[in-house]
Order: C-alpha cells, then structure tokens, then sequence
C-alpha cells in the first residue's frame, strides 16, 4: 500500500464522501439560518428580507440595481421585499445624488438594529464552529467555499471580501 497522505486522499473523495459532504452542507444551512429564521418569524419576513438587510448593511447607498446584481433575485422579488423593509421603517431609499433614476439603499436605525440582531445570532454559531475545528480547518472550509462560488461571479464575490480578510 502506498503511503498517501490526508490531502491526497481527499482529491479523490468517493460518491459516498461527496454525498455525505452535501448531507452537511444541508445540515449546515438548515442550522446557520435556524436562528435567524426565528427572530425573522417575528416580523413576518423571510431569508430574502435577511440578505437584503445584510447586503445593504454592508454597503450603505448600493443602488437597487446592484442589490439586484448581488442576490440574483428578480427586480419583482427585490421590489415585494424592499417595499417591506421600507413599509415598515427598516430601509431608506434616497435619490442618487448624481443620477436621480438611480435608488440608493440605507438601513434605517431600526435596520441597523434588527440586522445586528440578525447576525449577531450567526456570528455565535460560527465562532463556536470555527473555534472548534481550527484554524486550520477555517482555512480549508474558506477555500472550499470560494471554489463552490461559480467562476464567473468569484471575482465580484470575493474582491469585495478582500478588505473583509484584513
């Protein structure tokens, strides 16, 4: 037998490990977004209001169009959603100042508020997760993430990230 070593190994993964491996990244979902998904039920509102309060936290004045660009939702679906958050207070949709078409995003303090609230629940989850596998697991799991992300969009993704890694 030949002596291959662990990272080898897993380059060649069987039907049974890559089930397995989407398995857990079911279970895994189903558990980061089981908190959130509680707190959400509150206010009536599902994962896409979610995404739209943490894009629009992350960058305050995106325009619906980018907003658009980063879900890759419909404008329809976008649209159902942001009139929510705008209904009930949570985000502020201004004029752009050089282009007045264009709609720039802002969560409103109640936004700010409900968005910590948000993800202050998976920033536990994941801390305990990464503190518990390693640093070195963090690593992998970060490079196996960014390789799951098409290639056409992994440049958008993770240029943005860039500062984030920092």
């Amino acid at each position: 037998m030949t002596n291959v070593s662990r990272s080898e190994q897993l380059l060649f993964l069987t039907d049974e490990q890559l089930r397995q491996g989407i398995e857990l990244m079911f279970f895994a979902y189903r558990g980061f977004t089981a908190d959130p998904d509680r707190i959400l039920e509150k206010y009536g509102y599902g994962r896409a209001h979610h995404r739209a309060v943490h894009f629009i936290n992350r960058d305050p004045g995106l325009t619906v169009n980018e907003l658009l660009a980063i879900l890759g939702v419909t404008k329809q679906s976008l649209n159902r959603v942001l009139r929510q958050l705008v209904d009930d207070g949570l985000v502020e949709s201004r004029v752009g100042a050089s282009d007045r078409r264009q709609r720039n995003l802002y969560l409103t303090v109640a936004g700010n508020a409900l968005e910590r609230e948000l993800s202050a629940a998976q920033r536990v989850r994941m801390k305990q997760a990464f503190s518990n596998a390693g640093p070195e697991a963090v690593v992998g799991f970060r490079k196996v993430l960014e390789q799951m992300i098409s290639p056409e969009l992994r440049g958008q993704v993770l240029g943005p990230m860039e500062s984030v890694r920092q």
